[in-house]
């Protein structure tokens, strides 16, 4: 597509992992089965925490969600991606690349919310075991969600219209897997003040302040495990809150580079935003189920409700 002067825009291209037709069944094979896993694995553990009341507590509530937020976040960028892949085409319209830059945003941000509520669970049941039940009471978690989903929701909403106010009028290119909020700024060739500004403030809000946030809880739940005398102890009390924090290690990681690079645009930019966006909400399940025994008696609770079904 030759560039064209105008001050409106039909689509946009996205250039993807490679431009080399042989590689494109191997990148179509490769997504799909991680996307499936992604979907099939999270899904069993939503199935799993409902089904069980044994796992209707605070801790599976928001693991459950965030399983829940890990399917969409994945589902606003992968199923795209393999259709251009499957016809061989870049192209993504100017609105499906708003909804793509909206939905990324939201359920980006209630990855970023709901890790940092994990992170305080954890500290309240390590930290406060005796008063657990009275502070993360039902009414306090299911307030803690639906002010992570207004938070994520308004953000995101104001910075999709402020996309809609600008124009783009010489490059249509996006050198990404996907409608990178950055990378379509830097095509605007209006005024983008307004939206750099809002960039680095919600950065500041789902980057700084969650994982702030979760650097206090886990000292002071490090202080508590240090203070207990067994070892064995101190083992059981970290294996509660250690798959959390892989998660947490892997998300953050991961995202924080790719916010923190000077090119995020890059072949590493865009690994690193492969991880944070489909591999980190693949291992999810992986990770919360191999080093838990709960969920692992759920899961074949519900595997063998299901075989009997069929």
């Amino acid at each position: 597509m030759e560039p064209r002067n105008q001050t409106s825009v039909s689509e946009f291209l996205l250039l993807g992992f490679s431009q080399d037709s042989e590689h494109q069944p191997i990148l179509f094979g490769l997504f799909l089965s991680m996307y499936l896993v992604t979907v099939l694995g999270n899904l069993l553990i939503i199935l799993a925490v409902s089904s069980d009341s044994y796992l209707h507590t605070p801790m599976y509530f928001f693991l459950s969600n965030l399983s829940f937020a890990d399917i969409c976040f994945t589902s606003t960028t992968v199923p795209k991606m393999l259709v251009n892949i499957q016809t061989q085409s870049k192209s993504i319209t100017y609105a499906g690349c708003i909804a793509q830059m909206y939905f990324f945003m939201v359920f980006g941000g209630m990855d970023t919310f709901l890790l940092t509520v994990m992170a305080y669970d954890r500290f309240v049941a390590i930290c406060h075991p005796l008063h657990y039940t009275v502070i993360m009471n039902p009414w306090l978690c299911g307030l803690l969600v639906l002010v992570s989903w207004f938070i994520s929701l308004s953000y995101s909403l104001i910075q999709s219209l402020l996309m809609l106010r600008l124009s783009f009028c010489t490059n249509w290119v996006i050198p990404h897997f996907y409608c990178e909020l950055a990378q379509a700024l830097m095509l605007a060739c209006s005024d983008t003040l307004v939206n750099h500004i809002l960039q680095y403030m919600v950065t500041g809000l789902l980057g700084i302040v969650p994982f702030s946030g979760i650097l206090f809880s886990y000292s002071r739940i490090a202080s508590s495990i240090l203070r207990i005398p067994s070892a064995n102890g101190k083992y059981k009390t970290f294996s509660t809150c250690a798959s959390h924090l892989s998660v947490v290690s892997l998300f953050y990681g991961t995202g924080l580079g790719v916010y923190l690079s000077s090119d995020a645009s890059s072949w590493r930019g865009m690994i690193a935003s492969l991880m944070y966006t489909v591999v980190t909400p693949m291992l999810n399940p992986f990770i919360y189920s191999l080093r838990n025994r709960d969920i692992k008696r759920a899961l074949q609770k519900v595997l063998r409700i299901t075989l009997c079904v069929q």
